[in-house]
């Protein structure tokens, strides 16, 4: 099986625009800060906006589909037909490892964006400064899961290279030699009227 350029470009694309929309959800995280209410004694929680929630679920979207692009081109591995003998390590091993780093990166994309989405509601008081402090998704979740895409990025286009060296043959043609022919076709009801007769 030849590389194809167009399976290339489609994972190198989707892997740097899912990098791209780690970052992004990185540096704008959402940040809570501890305000006065001006009703009463109690303090709240003031967020600003959800675009890092919508950045990492992008992220992840776009790693799944890449993800899918990559294992649907090979078959899977598991599903496709076995590569023979020594040519199985190198891919097994490259397919392994694409499906770890890919599941840690998703992880790390769903679950920061799950956290980053949650908001601390009311209430302290203002007197005791029960609330001090807003829950905010810790620095660096984001930045880990882009680090994670790019390991992903490698180890998925290595996956395809070794596959493909692995694989020379492609679909191969299987042609009737003439050691066995087919048998003719009698339905079960053909039978039992030849036996009748």
């Amino acid at each position: 099986m030849a590389i194809s350029l167009t399976v290339v470009v489609a994972v190198l694309s989707l892997h740097l625009l899912a990098f791209v929309f780690a970052i992004g959800a990185e540096m704008r995280r959402n940040t809570g800060k501890v305000v006065p209410d001006e009703y009463d004694e109690r303090t709240y929680c003031v967020y600003g906006s959800d675009a890092s929630t919508t950045y990492g679920l992008a992220a992840a979207g776009l790693l799944l589909v890449s993800h899918a692009v990559l294992n649907g081109v090979t078959g899977c591995l598991c599903l496709g037909r076995g590569l023979g003998g020594g040519r199985r390590c190198c891919p097994a091993c490259a397919y392994f490892l694409s499906w770890l780093s890919f599941l840690a990166a998703e992880a790390c994309l769903v679950a920061g964006s799950a956290r980053n989405a949650y908001h601390t509601k009311y209430m302290g008081n203002f007197t005791k400064k029960d609330l001090s402090s807003c829950a905010a998704l810790r620095k660096g979740v984001f930045g880990a899961s882009a680090a994670l895409i790019l390991i992903s990025l490698v180890v998925a286009l290595t996956y395809y290279w070794a596959y493909s060296r692995a694989d020379p043959a492609g679909w191969q043609k299987h042609h009737n030699e003439g050691d066995m022919g087919m048998a003719d076709f009698n339905p079960p009801g053909d039978r039992a009227r030849e036996v009748k007769a």
